[in-house]
């Protein structure tokens, strides 16, 4: 099974992360600080990921659209 969606929720030291495949069931749902985001998005495949929009989330937008992932 592969992670297709994924949910982020900032903050602003501690992010929750939580992915799901196509059918809906959850593979993922973990804790991470802010310098494991980017390492964690790096050993993902490119997916849908869904986050906030603050000042922060924009930063976080171009890094993980740099990496392929369609951020929304």
């Amino acid at each position: 099974m592969q992670v297709t969606t994924v949910g982020a929720n900032l903050a602003k030291n501690v992010f929750q992360v939580h992915g799901i495949t196509k059918t809906g069931e959850v593979l993922s749902n973990r804790t991470l600080r802010r310098a494991q985001l980017l390492a964690f998005f790096e050993n993902l495949p490119a997916c849908l990921v869904g986050m906030e929009a603050d000042g922060s989330g924009q930063y976080r937008v171009r890094q993980l659209s740099a990496l392929g992932h369609d951020v929304r």
